[in-house]
């Protein structure tokens, strides 16, 4: 494990380092530009060569979809605890993002004319969920359950199939569940080059959601102009601040929580207002790892990934957050701490407080979506919510008389601009009869 001192004249240096490494490497982006060029040209063909290449899959065109029966079928073999964990968790992420459903609206302004806003759904969106050896049935539920609130007319899913041409059955009980019927397996790279230019089989997009690994996040950075995209969400990210009221085998359990999605570029931080409590985490995280089915990964991520900072304040700590932007952000403070931190930290994906907070409660069913950027994409970008699922347009009717108030002021502008037929434009309209 890596450490820094805030104190440390190179802190600064150090830490946009650390966090560089974070970024897509060049062989990477050259590789994503090129597969996706081969399905912009190839469609169908493309798609399949890449499927087999990358998960083993043979897949003809006809078969990239997922029949309603294999759906169906896979709802009803699901146990009976795991369908009532789907249903708990999709219950909580409607009833938080129905509260957050933008609303029309319409006033008058200053010279008397109508003004507001409208919002429509996107009509046909396209959502990533990672599959493979980690199928995150829970992506399932934090995109389209979002998607179905929004009303999108159309809705097609994609995920990647095993070798075997099969998707897990979890993840495919949780689409059955939403209602889902549109469900392709392809995933990669290959899957957003799909969703973005179309193919002989697949319908093209209007906009890409979801998470990914740093290939796919890479991908979705390169179609964005030729579709939307939510934001940048790739390999898993967590900063945990803490002070001496930090339970600390609960920090290492949630350390280890999110190294476990073991892609190796995960990112791990750990800020402390002691070295007492960085020792006494790492030796908590070194005994919790020989209970874990995935340590071999986990280790790799933690050589590679993990950096621990020791603050002399939690000022500074909530100055380093606002630098990284973490995915998620543990606050694990004095309660009366963590009030502050949550008032100064702002870029942060999202923020669990307390020690009964863990990241998990968040990724699986808690109620708002764990679709969030990474890489310090939270420095633009916000967390998926329903209001990403939908366009805003503004609304303007103007009237004789408002019309006329108006006049003046665009008279000035068009003066200003030498744009004399946005002027005339107006003025045409008050001195007609």
């Amino acid at each position: 494990m890596r450490t820094l001192h805030h104190a440390s004249k190179t802190f600064a240096e150090d830490l946009a380092t650390f966090c560089r490494s974070a970024l897509v490497p060049r062989e990477i982006a050259d590789s994503v530009a090129a597969i996706l060029a081969d399905v912009r040209t190839r469609g169908d063909e493309a798609v399949s060569y890449y499927a087999a290449k990358f998960d083993g899959a043979k897949l003809r065109a006809r078969e990239f979809r997922v029949s309603a029966n294999d759906l169906a079928a896979a709802a009803k073999s699901l146990p009976l605890e795991q369908m009532r964990a789907l249903i708990a968790a999709r219950d909580n992420i409607l009833n938080y993002n129905r509260r957050a459903m933008p609303e029309n609206w319409s006033a008058k302004n200053k010279h008397g004319a109508v003004v507001g806003e409208k919002f429509d759904p996107i009509r046909r969106v396209g959502l990533y969920v990672p599959g493979g050896e980690v199928p995150l049935v829970s992506t399932v539920l934090m995109t389209a359950t979002l998607a179905k609130v929004a009303g999108c007319p159309e809705i097609a899913v994609f995920t990647p199939s095993n070798a075997n041409a099969k998707v897990a059955p979890g993840l495919l009980a949780a689409l059955h569940l939403l209602g889902i019927e549109e469900v392709y397996r392809v995933g990669g790279v290959q899957a957003i080059g799909a969703m973005a230019f179309g193919t002989t089989t697949i319908n093209p997009v209007d906009k890409i959601f979801g998470p990914g690994n740093a290939y796919v996040c890479e991908a979705k950075r390169q179609v964005f102009g030729t579709v939307g995209i939510d934001s940048l969400p790739g390999p898993s990210e967590v900063m945990v601040i803490a002070d001496e009221t930090a339970n600390v085998s609960y920090l290492a359990a949630d350390l280890l929580a999110q190294a476990e999605h073991g892609s190796g570029r995960e990112k791990i931080y750990l800020v402390a207002t002691s070295a007492d409590i960085i020792a006494a985490v790492s030796a908590e995280i070194r005994t919790q790892l020989q209970l874990i089915t995935r340590a071999e990964k986990i280790q790799r991520v933690l050589a590679d990934g993990f950096l621990a900072i020791e603050v002399g304040s939690l000022a500074q700590a909530a100055a380093v957050a606002n630098y990284v932007a973490p995915e998620h952000l543990q606050l694990v403070v004095a309660e009366s701490a963590s009030k502050r931190l949550i008032s100064a930290i702002t870029t942060a994906g999202a923020i669990m407080v307390g020690n009964y907070t863990p990241t998990a409660l968040g990724d699986f069913v808690a109620g708002p979506s764990h679709v969030l950027p990474t890489a310090r994409a939270g420095r633009f970008f916000s967390g998926l919510r329903v209001a990403d699922f939908m366009r805003r347009t503004s609304v303007i009717q103007y009237d004789r008389s408002s019309v006329k108030k108006a006049e003046p002021i665009v008279a000035a502008f068009a003066a200003m601009e030498k744009l004399d037929a946005h002027g005339r434009s107006v003025r045409i309209r008050t001195t007609s009869s």
